[in-house]
C-alpha cells in the first residue's frame, strides 16, 4: 500500500512527515520523532539519512520546512539529534531518529546577518581585494546600513544568485530569506558513489568516499578525474563546461590522479572546505579545496613536508598569457564555449607552460582557478582582473539569525 507522506526537509535532509510535532512554549522547543526504511529508500539512501542525522550541527541556524505543517516552517537551532540503525537481514532496514530543535522565527519575525570578518588575504602584489558575498537565491532587504553595495547577476544551475560586490568595510550584511529558498545556490558536498543517486552530505562528521565525491555551488563543479587530478567545470550558457587540472609535487611520478583519503573541514550553505591527501615517499600531501557560495571558482591550498616545487595547471596545453607579475594567468583567447579560464595566487609564482601556477622550493602554494564566463566580453566581475581581487579579499563568514 503506498502512503502520500509528506516531506520535512531539515537542513539538507529530507525526511518523510510520519511523526507527530511536539512544541513547548517558554523556549519554543520543537521535538521530532519518524522513521527512514529500506525499502522503499535504498540502503544508501537511509544510511546517507541516518549519518545526516547524526551529523546536524548546532551552531548555525537550519532552514526546516514542511510539507503538511508549513505554519511551522522557519529558522531553529539543533539541540540534540540521534539515529538508530537497525538491520534486519535480507528483510529491511530501519532508520528511527529524533530531533530536537530551539525555535529562531520565521522569516517575518529573523533577520539572517553574514559577519563578514573583511580579512584580506596576504599577498604579495599589494592587493586590498574586493569585499563581495552572495546570499542565497531568493532572498530580500538585503541591508549594509547608509552606503550601499553594488550589484551583478551570475546563472548557474540552481538559477539565478545575485553577488553584492563592493560590500561597505565595518559592516555586518542583514538579509530576510524565507525558509523554502535559504538552501538555493548553497554550497555543498555529494557523495557520488551511486552517480545517479548522489548523497548530499551534512555537517563535517561524515565519511568521504576519496574516489566519489563533487563539490558544487550550480555555478562551479569539481570532481574527482580518472586522467587529472580533478575536474573543474564551469555552469555557462545553460551547460556545465570541463576543463582538467593537474596539482604535482616535484619528485613525484607525475602529477596526483588518485587521492588516499578526503575529509570534510567545513560544510555549510555558506563555504564547504574538503581535505585530499595523498601518500609521498617520503610523508605526504595534503590539498584542501574550498568553494563558497556565489563564487566563480574553486580555492586550493596544497601542502608537504619538506620543500619542492608544486603546481596547480591545466592538464594539457591551453595557449595562455601571464599576468604572473599582478597574481593571475588567464586562457588568450576564448575556448570553443565562449569561456577563458583564470588561474592564480596570492603569493609570488611562475606561470605554468600549460596555464596555471608552479613555485619551486616551498611547501606550501595557494591558488585559484575559475572561468572568465563570456571570455574576452566577460561582465564586470566575471573578467579574470575581478576573480583575482575577489580571491584576495578572504571572507570567511558565520551565519547567524537576529530579531528584526
Amino acid at each position: 500500500m503506498a502512503y502520500n507522506w509528506g516531506t520535512i526537509q531539515l537542513s539538507r535532509t529530507a525526511l518523510r512527515e510520519t511523526f507527530t510535532a511536539t512544541e513547548q512554549g517558554g523556549n519554543r522547543s520543537l521535538s521530532l520523532a519518524g522513521q527512514e526504511s529500506n525499502p522503499p529508500l535504498t540502503r544508501a539512501q537511509l544510511v546517507g539519512a541516518h549519518d545526516n542525522i547524526n551529523a546536524l550541527q548546532g551552531q548555525s541556524p537550519v532552514a526546516v520546512t514542511f510539507t503538511d505543517k508549513p505554519e511551522r516552517n522557519g529558522y531553529y537551532q539543533v539541540t540534540s539529534c540521534a539515529s538508530t540503525l537497525i538491520e534486519y537481514r535480507v528483510e529491511m532496514v530501519t532508520a528511527d531518529w529524533t530531533i530536537a530543535l530551539d525555535r529562531l522565527g520565521s522569516a517575518g519575525e529573523v533577520d539572517l546577518q553574514s559577519r563578514l570578518t573583511g580579512v584580506v588575504r596576504l599577498n604579495d602584489f599589494a592587493l586590498t581585494g574586493e569585499r563581495w558575498h552572495a546570499p542565497p537565491i531568493g532572498h530580500f532587504g538585503y541591508f549594509t546600513g547608509t552606503s550601499n553595495p553594488t550589484t551583478m547577476t551570475r546563472t548557474g544551475a540552481d538559477g539565478a544568485v545575485t553577488v553584492y560586490r563592493s560590500v561597505p568595510t565595518g559592516v555586518i550584511p542583514r538579509w530576510g530569506c524565507d525558509p523554502t529558498n535559504y538552501l538555493k545556490g548553497r554550497a555543498r558536498i555529494t557523495d557520488t558513489t551511486v552517480p545517479a543517486a548522489p548523497i548530499e552530505l551534512e555537517g563535517t562528521e561524515r565519511p568521504v568516499p576519496a574516489a566519489a565525491w563533487a563539490l558544487s555551488n550550480g555555478l562551479v563543479n569539481i570532481a574527482p578525474s580518472a586522467s587529472a587530478s580533478f575536474d573543474v567545470q564551469a555552469y555557462t550558457g545553460g551547460a556545465w563546461r570541463s576543463k582538467l587540472w593537474n596539482v604535482s609535487v616535484a619528485g613525484s611520478a607525475s602529477s596526483i590522479t588518485s587521492w588516499d583519503s578526503a575529509s570534510l573541514l567545513r560544510n555549510d550553505p555558506e563555504q564547504v572546505i574538503l581535505r585530499l591527501s595523498k601518500s609521498q615517499s617520503p610523508g605526504r600531501a595534503t590539498l584542501d579545496l574550498s568553494l563558497r557560495r556565489g563564487s566563480r571558482f574553486v580555492e586550493g591550498y596544497l601542502q608537504i613536508g619538506t620543500s619542492a616545487t608544486l603546481a596547480a595547471y591545466r592538464s594539457t596545453l591551453e595557449t595562455n598569457t601571464s599576468f604572473a607579475a599582478s597574481g593571475y594567468v588567464t586562457a588568450t583567447s576564448n575556448d570553443a564555449d565562449g569561456n577563458r579560464f583564470a588561474a592564480g595566487s596570492a603569493r609570488t609564482f611562475t606561470a605554468h607552460t600549460n596555464g596555471g601556477v608552479t613555485k619551486a622550493a616551498t611547501t606550501s602554494l595557494d591558488f585559484w582557478i575559475g572561468v572568465a564566463a563570456g571570455g574576452g566580453s566577460a561582465v564586470s566581475g566575471d573578467a579574470a582582473l575581478d576573480l583575482r581581487n575577489q580571491y584576495v579579499a578572504c571572507l570567511p563568514e558565520a551565519t547567524y539569525c537576529v530579531r528584526r
